[in-house]
C-alpha cells in the first residue's frame, strides 16, 4: 500500500528536478523507458502564467480536463500537448504520430464556433477547468477543423452512436486547437474525477516507488470495474513472473452506468488487503478518461502503463470494450501489428477466466476441459441486479469481503429510486 504522505503530483515537480540533479534516478535504471524515451514534464509555476488573466478563456470538458493532467506529469509522454492536424491525421489512419512513433488515439482539445474565431495561431490561450479554476496555457500553434468522420470509424471501428466513445466525439465542438501546454495545476476545488491524493501519483513517483521496491519486472492491470475473481486469477499469474504488481484503476471520465470511482476503490483495497501480499502489490490511480475504444485503447493503456514504469500489462477479454462492439479478444491480436522495439512494454495475454467446480479452482480454455455446468460466468449487467437486490454474488465469481461493499453500495442506490 502507498502512505499517506506523497505530496500532491502539482507540487512535486520541483522536489523530483532537484532528486533527479542529485542522481537520485540512478535507481531507475534498470526499469523499462517511457515511450519515446524519456517523461514529459509540462507543469510550470503560477508566475509562468501570471498574464493570463488577458487571454481568451476555453473552458475544458471533464475529458479534456483528465486529458490533461495525463499530458502534464507524463502519462501521455512523449506527447507535449494537444496534437495538431498532421498528427491527428496520422493517428487515426496509421495510429503513429507524424514522426512515426507507436500512438493510436488523437488526445485532442476541441472548441466551438465561437471559442474558434476569437483564437488566432500563434496566440495563447488560457485553459480553465468547469468550475472556473485556471489550470494552465495553450500555445495555439494549430487550429483546424474536426474532422469526424476520419476520427470515429478508424479509432472505434464503428460510427454507431450508441457506442459511448462515438457520442463523446460526435457531442465535442467542430474545431481542434493543437499546441503545446504549460499547465500550473490538475486541481480544481470541484473536481469531476475523484482525487485520491493518497493514491494518486505520477510516472515519475511510480517508477521511484519500484526502484525503491528493488522491482524492474512490474505487471500492470487496467481496471475501470471492482476485482472479481477472474481479475485476481490474472493478477497473481502475471506476479508469478514479475518482481510486482500495480493495480492501476482508471479514476477519470466513464459513461453512466460504470460503478463510481470511490466504490471501486474501496473495493481495491478491501481486496488487496485480505487477498495479496503487501511487499508485492502497489495501488494507485490512473485519472485518464475512457473512450471505450477497445482494441486501440489496449495500445494506449499499454503505452501509458510503459511511461507509469511497467515492464508487462495485462490484456484480458474484450479489454476497453463495450457491448459487441470488438471481437473477444482483438485487444490481444492488436499488439501483433508492431514490433517489441516500437512498444517496449510486453503484453500478457489471458484467456477469459472462470470458476470451475470440478477443478475447485479457477481456470481457462488453456489450462482445463470445458463441461457443460461446470464453470461459473456472471455478466456484469447481472451481477448489479443481484447487488440491487441485495443478494451476494457467489463466492465462486466474488470474495465476500469485496461483495460486502458492492451491496452496501448497492442497496443505498436503491434506497434512494
Amino acid at each position: 500500500m502507498i502512505a499517506d504522505t506523497f505530496p500532491a503530483p502539482y507540487a512535486l515537480c520541483c522536489l523530483l528536478k532537484w532528486a533527479e540533479s542529485r542522481g537520485s534516478t540512478l535507481s531507475q535504471k534498470n526499469l523499462i523507458l517511457p515511450h519515446g524515451g524519456s517523461l514529459v514534464d509540462c507543469m510550470v509555476s503560477a508566475d509562468a502564467v501570471a498574464d493570463a488573466g488577458s487571454l481568451v478563456a476555453i473552458t475544458l470538458s471533464p475529458k479534456q480536463v483528465c486529458d490533461l493532467e495525463m499530458i502534464a506529469m507524463g502519462a501521455f509522454s512523449p506527447l507535449t500537448g494537444f496534437v495538431g492536424p498532421e498528427d491527428f491525421k496520422s493517428i487515426c489512419t496509421d495510429m503513429r504520430l507524424q514522426n512515426g512513433t507507436v500512438w493510436p488515439i488523437p488526445i485532442t482539445l476541441a472548441v466551438d464556433d465561437a471559442i474558434k474565431n476569437s483564437l488566432q495561431e500563434g496566440q495563447s490561450a488560457a485553459l480553465h477547468h468547469p468550475d472556473g479554476t485556471l489550470l494552465a496555457i495553450i500555445d495555439v500553434e494549430h487550429l483546424y477543423p474536426h474532422d469526424k468522420q476520419l476520427e470515429i470509424p478508424n479509432v472505434f471501428g464503428t460510427e454507431d452512436e450508441a457506442h459511448p466513445g462515438v457520442k463523446a466525439v460526435m457531442d465535442e465542438g467542430d474545431w481542434l486547437v493543437g499546441g503545446p501546454v504549460r499547465v500550473m495545476t490538475t486541481e480544481a476545488s470541484s473536481g469531476d474525477a475523484e482525487r485520491f491524493p493518497a493514491h494518486r501519483l505520477t510516472p515519475a513517483q511510480t517508477r521511484q516507488h519500484f526502484a525503491d521496491r528493488g522491482w524492474s519486472r512490474v505487471a500492470s492491470f487496467q481496471t475501470r470495474n471492482p476485482i472479481h475473481r477472474a481479475h485476481e486469477y490474472l493478477c497473481k499469474c502475471a506476479l508469478e513472473i514479475c518482481d510486482g504488481l500495480l493495480i492501476h484503476p482508471l479514476v477519470g471520465e466513464t459513461k453512466p452506468g460504470d460503478i463510481p470511482a470511490d466504490v471501486r476503490m474501496k473495493c481495491y483495497e478491501t481486496i488487496i488487503e485480505h487477498y495479496f501480499v503487501a511487499d508485492r502489490t502497489m495501488l494507485s490511480v490512473m485519472p485518464g478518461a475512457m473512450r471505450y475504444a477497445g482494441p486501440r485503447e489496449a495500445i494506449l493503456h499499454a503505452l501509458i502503463r510503459q511511461n507509469y514504469g511497467s515492464s508487462h500489462f495485462i490484456v484480458g477479454r474484450d479489454h476497453a470494450g463495450v457491448g459487441d462492439y470488438y471481437g473477444t479478444y482483438d485487444a490481444q491480436l492488436i499488439f501483433d501489428r508492431f514490433s517489441r522495439d516500437e512498444i517496449l512494454v510486453e503484453p500478457l495475454r489471458f484467456e477469459h477466466a472462470a470458476w470451475s467446480h470440478r477443478a475447485q479452482g479457477m481456470v481457462s480454455a488453456k489450462t482445463f476441459p470445458k463441461i457443460d455446468g461446470d464453470q461459473v460466468f456472471l455478466s456484469g449487467t447481472k451481477v448489479r441486479e443481484m447487488l440491487a437486490k441485495g443478494e451476494r454474488p457467489p463466492g465462486e465469481f466474488s470474495r465476500p469481503e469485496v461483495a460486502d461493499v458492492l451491496i452496501e453500495w448497492a442497496t443505498s442506490v436503491a434506497a434512494t429510486v
